[in-house]
């Protein structure tokens, strides 16, 4: 039997689910505007404005992103609002949060 395609809007998943989000907001990577929408973690925003790393490795300086995004793993780790090691795919965006790339530890180096 033949599959028939129907006309019309595409299906998404928010159609799907039937979501409808409010108004978008803005958050800031590293000083550049990024929108979030309501209820979307700090590592979707950053995913949806294709940026895939905000974090460097400790021992090598390797970049680091969402990896299992459901909090188990920490390479999401970010700076945020000036506090480091937030898990970014956890984390819900909310309107002005400035999020910076999260060198090492997110610490500053101890003084000599």
């Amino acid at each position: 039997m033949r599959r028939v395609r129907r006309s019309g809007p595409a299906r998404t998943p928010a159609g799907l689910a039937g979501a409808e989000p409010g108004p978008g907001f803005e958050i800031t990577f590293d000083g550049r505007p990024v929108r979030a929408l309501p209820g979307q973690s700090i590592a979707a925003a950053l995913w949806a404005a294709s940026v895939l790393s905000w974090r460097t490795t400790r021992v090598n300086g390797r970049p680091r992103g969402a990896f299992c995004g459901i909090g188990s793993c920490f390479d999401c780790l970010a700076t945020v609002n000036g506090e480091p090691g937030l898990r970014a795919c956890l984390l819900p965006a909310r309107p002005g949060d400035a999020v910076t790339t999260q060198e090492g530890t997110g610490h500053a180096a101890p003084r000599p």
